[in-house]
Formats: C-alpha cells, structure tokens, sequence
C-alpha cells in the first residue's frame, strides 16, 4: 500500500519541490498551503506522515500540532516541522507541542527523505477501511462495489472515487475544484464542468434503487446529505 505524506507549507516553490521528490519515491503526495484548512485536510487524508511549516497563514505549525496531538483519529500521525527557525528554544517548543522530528531550512532533500522513511517506520500501522456506509448505500473497498440495500450498482472508476469523497464526508459540501484535485488529479487536466456529469452519472445509477441523497449547491458544489431527498438547490 502506497503511503500518503502530506505537505502543510505556504511557500508554492519548496512545496512543489517537495512534491515531487516525495513522488518520485513512491508516495502519494496531498499539499495544503493554508493552516486554518490543515486539520480538515488532515482528517479526510489520513497520511502516514506530515511536513508542518512553523509559519502559516492564519494559524502557526505549532498551533495545529497541538490541535493534531488532541485529536483521537489523526494524533498518532508522525509530524516533522519545516521551520528557519534553529535556535535550541525554538526547536524544544516544536517538539514540546508535539511534533516526532524538527528540519531546519534550508535542508538537503536526501535527509528530508530519510526522515520520512524514518517516521512511517515507526508509526503504527494504519487502519484500513474496507467498507463505507451512508444510509443504504454500501460501498466495499476492497472489492470496489457498491450496494444499496439488496442491489448491486455499477459504477465507473470515476463515479466510484467520486462517491467515496462525499461519502467520506456527509454533508460537506465539495467545490468543483476540490473534487478535480482529489478525484482526477493535480496532473490531469478537465474542465470543472466535467464534474456535473459525471455527478449526474452517479446520481442516475444511485437512485434507480432509493431516495436522492446528492445534493448540489449552485456556486458551491456537492454534497450527500441524509436530511437532503429532492432537487438541487
């Protein structure tokens, strides 16, 4: 199983570098540039290890490795803060809020790697959901298929990894930009409209067997959403 490293760091230039030689090593790579969406990111993501930027937008790296530490679901997960800040009060204040390793700029790549090979390592391993469940809509991971109640339901690839994002998140509501990055891809280009048929595809296959539980938002984007049965807002 690839394992998926995510990058908290506002500096466009050094997170594309990092991308791509975490890439190259094999990993699955989620980038997030804003601190007060790390933990939201975090939680939909659950990566095997996390580079943290001390200095963010709106909230500091040490700020959301306390938040990280106290909560249950994500406060196992390896951290490493990116920081120039090197003096020895400084370091101990990072790890004292949680963090497992501390790089200070500028570092060499190969030593960044080592230590995220280092920090998976010691982690445990990650629980691996094999079912979804939203209602009566059954979604078998392993297997790729989808039930509802009695029924099995054929979807494409795309319809499929659609219907796990939102799933993953009831009632949160997906723009199309965020649904183009997690479900196509960063390196593939489509149209956001693209996104529309392939949600209809999915709504048509869905509710041949119940209730419409896709909800669309006009100038937001989609959602499902048990408290939701009707036409698009």
């Amino acid at each position: 199983m690839k394992h998926t490293v995510m990058i908290i760091e506002d500096e466009e230039a050094l997170a594309l570098i990092l991308k791509y030689n975490l890439e190259k090593e094999g990993y699955n790579v989620v980038w997030e540039s804003r601190g007060n969406r790390a933990i939201a990111q975090i939680e939909a993501n659950h990566p095997s290890v996390i580079l943290l930027d001390w200095m963010l937008p709106e909230i500091s790296g040490v700020e959301i490795c306390k938040m990280i530490r106290n909560k249950p679901d994500i406060k196992n997960i390896p951290v490493i803060m990116l920081t120039a800040k090197g003096e020895e009060e400084d370091k101990v204040k990072g790890l004292s809020a949680g963090a497992d390793d501390y790089v200070t700029k500028p570092f060499s790549i190969p030593e960044l790697m080592a230590r995220v090979k280092t920090n998976i390592r010691r982690a445990p391993e990650p629980i691996v959901e094999k079912e979804l469940v939203f209602e009566d809509i059954i979604m078998d991971l392993v297997e790729k298929k989808v039930r509802r109640g009695d029924n099995y339901i054929h979807l494409g690839p795309t319809e499929f990894r659609l219907l796990k994002t939102l799933i993953e998140t009831p009632g949160k509501v997906f723009s199309r930009e965020y649904l183009l990055k997690n479900v196509w891809g960063d390196n593939i280009y489509v149209e956001s409209r693209t996104v529309d048929v392939h949600i209809r595809r999915l709504r048509k296959s869905l509710n041949e067997y119940g209730v419409d539980y896709i909800r669309t938002v006009r100038a937001a984007g989609e959602s499902i959403d048990s408290n939701f049965t009707g036409d698009d807002e």
